[in-house]
């Protein structure tokens, strides 16, 4: 009891197995009695807003309102996507799609970022005469790459804007683009130096990131379906 005012036991135990469940605690009746002296103080503290009339103020009903509605609609989502589950068939499809999009190769790239397509082309032109790419990048917008022979490492196709990649997918070892490759940083001209197979992460590591992701999804499909449904004026 604080000042006549019972603190429920259920209160406790909820508090006890929260702390449990999430692997914070032990039961054990230390914890139990450290629950209690924060519930009393909380108690306590609570009492004595009540009485300078704190409950009553605009701005805390505000946000005593926002925590219910958000408790309310945590509870009702938690119970939908228990109905409605993310299904192992669909992580694997969205895998598949993925993996798809990633392609199975990835390629070991260079580049030289110049200003105008007649110098992408005069750089084309001396490549193909005999000089070094890694020499020609030196000239390279790209202040990031210029000192190390325009190196971009190895990536996926996808990791790169698709008009820059499209480039580069269809050369061998060795090979630079024929043409200048526009893109709104200027003009490149794109060197393969190896190709060898994508090391993609697993259906198995990317489960739980792509169920959250699918899940989130289907809730805010489940939202829109319902404001369409709703009266909105």
């Amino acid at each position: 009891m604080v000042n006549g005012k019972a603190i429920p036991t259920s209160r406790v135990e909820a508090a006890v197995k929260q702390l449990v469940a999430q692997g914070q605690q032990t039961d054990s009746p230390q914890l139990r009695e450290a629950i209690k002296r924060e519930l009393i103080g909380r108690e306590v503290l609570m009492q004595e807003a009540v009485k300078q009339n704190f409950d009553k103020d605009a701005a805390v009903k505000q946000q005593l309102e926002n925590a219910r509605q958000a408790i309310i609609i945590n509870a009702f989502i938690t119970e939908y996507l228990k109905k409605n589950p993310v299904k192992d068939t669909e992580i694997k499809a969205e895998y598949d799609r993925f993996v798809a999009q990633t392609g199975d190769k990835e390629y070991h790239v260079r580049h030289i970022l110049l200003e105008t397509e007649a110098q992408a082309n005069e750089v084309i032109a001396k490549l193909k005469g005999g000089a070094k790419f890694e020499d020609l990048a030196k000239t390279s917008k790209d202040t990031g790459t210029a000192s190390s022979g325009g190196d971009l490492d190895w990536a996926v196709p996808s990791a790169f804007p698709k008009v820059f990649s499209d480039a580069f997918v269809g050369l061998q070892k060795g090979q630079i683009t024929e043409k200048a490759v526009q893109t709104p940083n200027g003009f490149h001209v794109i060197k393969v130096d190896d190709v060898r197979a994508a090391k993609l992460p697993t259906l198995d590591e990317l489960k739980p990131q792509i169920g959250e992701a699918l899940t989130q999804k289907k809730v805010q499909a489940y939202q829109e379906e319902l404001t369409k449904k709703a009266k909105v004026q």
